[in-house]
């Protein structure tokens, strides 16, 4: 189905630069749940001729941006390299911003327990950008072309849909160990020790350490981070004060959740609150990605 975000109310007055974040775009998501649990998708139209300048704010799952329009879409990452057209964008890819005019776009968000297998080699990148081209070869521009050939949103899902299970099939599979304790940082928010995990799937703490960087891409600590961070951010964008949000995603006070903000995204929780990437979350992404299991 296709959302266009105009004419809503927002929920409290500071949502007012979100709103008009989110109306400058077109949404297609997905008539029906997909074959992959761990995967969502969504289709981005922008409904302006302007240039557009998003910063990316990171996210528990690994982030696939398909460039379906006819100009380029640029990703520029935190060391200063601008990537153009397709890219996986890997987990905590801070400093990374989105540019482009009159953008048509497929973003899929994989859980990194699915992308191992279907982006192989983007965890080792850890919180990196890579052009699809590199982890595709061949498949990435012919997928693209399939996908800008089709006659509707539908027909695209439909393909990429086809492209990630065949994908999937091929691909290594997530140790169980790792999956477990992926899950369990998400049961629990990040809010999980590293060493409770290691006894719990009956591995040392160094072997879950080596085998999670290598199948997540990030260290256990670092995921953890991410996870409760992602949740402090959904509520500051959902217009509740610092303090609180801080008390009740398990930071230790303020200060602890403004240095986490900083480090995944360059931004004071203030700003976090306004991010125009975190404005559609709703609509394009009605169940995260990161939940979904295999």
């Amino acid at each position: 189905m296709s959302r266009t975000l105009t004419d809503m109310p927002p929920a409290d007055p500071t949502a007012d630069s979100s709103r008009a974040a989110a109306a400058l775009w077109d949404i297609a998501t997905p008539a029906r749940p997909g074959r992959l649990p761990g995967v969502s998708m969504a289709g981005f139209r922008a409904r302006t001729t302007d240039p557009v300048d998003l910063g990316v704010v990171p996210y528990p799952a690994v982030t696939v941006a398909v460039n379906l329009g006819d100009g380029p879409l640029a990703a520029h990452d935190a060391d200063g390299r601008r990537l153009d057209d397709s890219v996986a964008i890997g987990l905590a890819a801070g400093g990374v911003r989105g540019r482009g005019r009159n953008i048509d776009c497929l973003q899929i968000r994989l859980s990194p327990l699915i992308a191992h297998a279907v982006l192989r080699g983007c965890a080792e990148s850890g919180g990196t950008v890579i052009p699809l081209d590199d982890l595709w070869g061949r498949d990435a521009p012919h997928t693209q072309e399939q996908l800008r050939a089709a006659a509707s949103w539908e027909d695209r899902f439909t393909i990429a849909e086809a492209v990630l299970a065949r994908r999937h099939d091929a691909g290594p599979a997530t140790d169980p160990e790792v999956a477990f304790a992926w899950r369990r940082m998400l049961a629990h928010r990040g809010g999980i020790r590293v060493e409770q995990l290691a006894t719990e799937v009956g591995w040392s703490r160094k072997r879950l350490w080596s085998r999670f960087r290598a199948q997540i891409g990030l260290t256990p600590k670092r995921a953890a981070r991410l996870i409760r961070f992602d949740h402090a951010a959904h509520r500051l964008a959902a217009g509740h004060p610092a303090t609180l949000v801080a008390a009740e995603t398990g930071y230790a006070d303020q200060s602890h959740l403004h240095r986490d903000a900083l480090t995944f995204t360059g931004l004071t929780p203030t700003a976090v609150a306004t991010a125009p990437w975190l404005a559609v979350d709703d609509t394009a992404w009605p169940t995260p990605a990161y939940l979904g299991g295999i």
